[in-house]
């Protein structure tokens, strides 16, 4: 792949730029810890299925199937709130994944660079923030809406050309996110993970190898 054929490249967040997913898989284990092995598996297992998706979807499902409960909205957000605090600190002081940093830094100024994340927008902004991220990106954008509504949204007010715009993902919401949108995907699975992509799909283990192909 050459990233030089592009334009504009849009990056999930978790997986993609940090090394996030741990963080947030055992936080979201950590919900359904009070309600026994059983259920805490299932939520864990559902959570890893849905990489990429609002969390608030997936928690509303895992107490609906799982537990029988129907969240109302104070308390869906209140399991958000909870989810957040764990998270939060631990993400803005998480590793970046290898050759990240120095795709942003070998990219900006020579393509317009975006953020489409299933975080919490608010959120998502703050951590950027603190990590010094946010002057690498013509804007970092979050839930709600979902991926594919946001990518036809920037596609829109950027008039992005989409098959001169690349979609870097490490869920299979981001590959369905830029199929439907007919963008370009590339796939970062790390060293030792299945990949969650059909099998055709281009996969990187990190962004080292595309530094040098920007140009």
């Amino acid at each position: 792949m050459t990233a030089s054929r592009y334009d504009g490249v849009i990056f999930d967040f978790d997986g993609v730029l940090v090394e996030s997913p741990a963080i947030k898989a055992a936080a979201f284990r950590s919900l359904y810890a009070e309600f026994g092995a059983r259920v805490e598996n299932k939520a864990a297992a559902y959570q890893k299925a849905n990489e990429g998706i609002s969390r608030l979807i997936k928690i509303r499902h895992c107490h609906r199937a799982f537990l029988d409960i129907t969240l109302g909205d104070a308390e869906l957000a209140a399991l958000g709130e909870r989810y957040a605090a764990i998270v939060e600190d631990k993400v803005v002081a998480c590793d970046w994944v290898p050759g990240a940093a120095g795709f942003l830094d070998a990219a900006g100024g020579v393509m317009a660079l975006f953020v489409v994340s299933g975080t919490p927008e608010d959120e998502l902004r703050r951590i950027a923030v603190r990590r010094g991220m946010m002057e690498y990106f013509v804007e970092v954008r979050g839930s709600p809406p979902g991926k594919e509504a946001i990518v036809r949204e920037l596609i829109e007010r950027h008039r992005l050309a989409p098959r001169r715009t690349l979609f870097i993902g490490n869920a299979l919401a981001d590959w369905r996110a830029a199929r439907a949108c007919g963008l370009d995907f590339l796939g970062r699975v790390a060293l030792g993970h299945a990949s969650p992509f059909p099998k055709d799909t281009r996969i990187v283990p990190d962004l080292e190898a595309l530094i040098s192909r920007i140009r």
